[in-house]
């Protein structure tokens, strides 16, 4: 869908990184995966986090002009 930028994360690093980096939107994690506390530190980590812009948004710019085509 337009406008979504959905990241699987399993581990808080990459939850922060991709807010930070790709301005993800959406965090998929897998059930059967993640434990309970952890799902929470990842939730944690990704609201938390705030998209750094500058070099990235030429990458978030670029998936939005596909999305636009």
């Amino acid at each position: 869908h337009k406008g979504i930028r959905a990241a699987v994360c399993s581990d808080t690093f990459s939850a922060r990184m991709t807010r930070c980096h790709n301005d993800a939107n959406l965090l998929c994690m897998g059930a059967r995966v993640i434990g309970n506390c952890l799902a929470l530190d990842i939730v944690d980590s990704f609201l938390g986090a705030e998209f750094e812009g500058g070099r990235h948004h030429v990458r978030v710019d670029m998936m939005q002009e596909i999305e636009n085509k």
